[in-house]
């Protein structure tokens, strides 16, 4: 989590500068879902998530210099410099792709989870989205057919309460989303989402019911962005949030939380090399040379 909260925070001041030819969503102060849920998954379980990318791409293993370089628009990116900061990839680990369409990827998961059940593989997928995804009819349709399947994929909603500047009550019925998706015969629950420990048991009962054959599940994160919806930003001004509300959920930095487990002497050592590998991942984008127009052709 420190690692993702350090890499944004130093991508967040170097962006004004104009370098980076991408719009870009933070995840600070949503750190602890990815990082649980990913922290059970094999290398061979597969992840498809939503335009918040940049924690479930670290957390799942994908590569800093690739990602900072997709930013730049370079071809070292893990796009090759075509997708930018919403559509990450990294196969090697499992990363199957993220998309800019809301809920672009459920569907996708679902599919995966199904090709891994007919050759009788014991890997599990994943499905990443946010809360206004589930407002999709990707979503009800791949729930659905999940059920039906029995297949092994774990759908994991970050729900941090907005959807851009709408909130979540004048969007969705006054249920919780987990009792809705209950609906569907699956089994669904709602945890902590800033607390690392909590996101983790719950994505390992998860995964572990899919490993075994037992069909799909959905978890519900209850999280909180602290930048805006899009750039490094905050966005208070705005006035769709009281700073009130904001600074209540800073006070329950899911970082912070673990603080007293590391001693601050480590915490210190940690958060140099962060910054450190973070720096280098940015050099190593400036340094990167941009795709050419006969690029553009080589992968349709």
């Amino acid at each position: 989590m420190l690692r993702i909260r350090i890499v944004e925070e130093r991508i967040g001041e170097v962006y004004p500068a104009g370098e980076m030819r991408t719009p870009t969503h933070f995840c600070i102060g949503q750190e602890a879902t990815p990082v649980g849920v990913c922290d059970v998954l094999r290398p061979d379980d597969v992840l498809h998530f939503s335009h918040r990318t940049h924690g479930w791409y670290l957390a799942k293993g994908g590569d800093l210099d690739a990602m900072v370089a997709e930013f730049f628009g370079r071809a070292t990116g893990c796009a090759k410099g075509w997708g930018g900061s919403m559509h990450l990839i990294d196969l090697d680990v499992g990363l199957m792709g993220s998309s800019s369409i809301l809920g672009g990827t459920i569907g996708h998961a679902v599919g995966s989870a199904l090709a891994f059940k007919m050759r009788g593989e014991q890997r599990v997928a994943v499905a990443a989205f946010g809360d206004a995804a589930v407002e999709e009819g990707i979503f009800a349709e791949s729930v659905n057919w999940a059920v039906i399947t029995r297949a092994p994929v774990v759908f994991v909603c970050e729900n941090n309460l907005y959807s851009s500047q709408s909130p979540l009550h004048v969007r969705q019925p006054d249920i919780p989303i987990h009792e809705r998706v209950e609906g569907f015969g699956i089994p669904a629950t709602r945890v902590d989402g800033n607390d690392v420990v909590a996101v983790r048991s719950a994505a390992a009962e998860a995964v572990e019911r899919g490993r075994a054959g037992g069909g799909p599940s959905f978890i519900e994160a209850l999280t909180y962005r602290w930048r805006g919806h899009v750039g490094p930003e905050e966005d208070d001004h705005l006035g769709y949030r009281s700073v009130a509300e904001v600074d209540e959920w800073k006070a329950r930095c899911p970082v912070d939380r673990l603080t007293p487990l590391v001693p601050a002497e480590l915490r210190e050592e940690l958060a140099l090399r962060f910054l450190r590998e973070t720096d280098a991942a940015l050099r190593f984008a400036s340094a990167s040379p941009a795709p050419t127009w006969e690029d553009a052709w080589r992968e349709v």
